[in-house]
């Protein structure tokens, strides 16, 4: 897989950036340092200032590149939901069975990031760690009710739309599959928070995976057996 993934170039919605930061090695550095930077100090703290002095260039040069630190925010989060996706695509493109393929596609959403060597100016590890504690804060804007704004979750929305077919594939007679599809993606960031920050709030711990949880969850729902059990 991750051969196949060298090759491809996570396509972004263009309205997010004033600039392709992957055009140029300054926007590379502005992507790669920011993830570094808001993980240290937080969203709410961070600044572009902040993010120049740490990459030696003019306050100004990140504005070419970014409208503001939301836009960045959102830019970010579409960048690690479209490598999610590729990882769920790659991985499940082989499999036949509808129960094992979904099976396959829960473990991607859920289970612990590495850092992939695909993308050399981007730490997925620390990225996953953004969207664990700071994704909501790019969506619970005033922003958000303005005419074409879903668009900024067009890559989130159809990784919902496959995890959805795959529900409907397994039981077709499932009422809920887009609810349950968009409950995994957003409810494993949250039980991941939770297990880091309010373990008391959760049974997902470092022997209880959020992959197990939500693998018992949608197939007791689905009322189906998985991996034989």
């Amino acid at each position: 897989m991750d051969i196949l993934l060298q090759s491809v170039k996570l396509e972004i919605d263009e309205k997010l950036y004033v600039k392709d930061p992957e055009s140029s090695d300054l926007g590379k550095k502005i992507v790669e340092q920011s993830i570094l930077l808001i993980d240290e100090i937080g969203f709410e703290s961070f600044t572009f200032k902040k993010l120049g002095i740490r990459i030696h260039s003019n306050e100004s040069s990140i504005y070419r590149y970014f409208e503001n630190k939301h836009k960045l925010l959102l830019y970010l989060a579409s960048w690690y939901w479209g490598w999610v996706e590729y990882k769920m695509v790659f991985s499940t493109n082989a499999i036949s069975d509808p129960v094992e393929k979904l099976a396959a596609s829960i473990e991607v959403l859920t289970q612990t990031v590495e850092e992939d060597s695909s993308f050399s100016h981007i730490n997925e590890v620390v990225l996953n760690k953004i969207i664990i504690n700071e994704y909501s804060k790019s969506y619970l804007v005033k922003e958000m009710s303005n005419d074409g704004a879903e668009g900024s979750f067009i890559i989130c929305k159809r990784l919902v739309g496959r995890l959805s077919k795959m529900i409907s594939d397994v039981d077709g007679d499932y009422e809920f599959p887009t609810s349950l599809a968009s409950n995994v993606l957003e409810g494993s960031l949250h039980q991941n928070f939770l297990k880091s920050h309010f373990p008391s709030l959760t049974n997902c711990s470092e022997e209880v995976t959020p992959t197990a949880f939500f693998t018992d969850l949608i197939f007791r729902t689905l009322n189906q057996k998985v991996h034989g059990q």
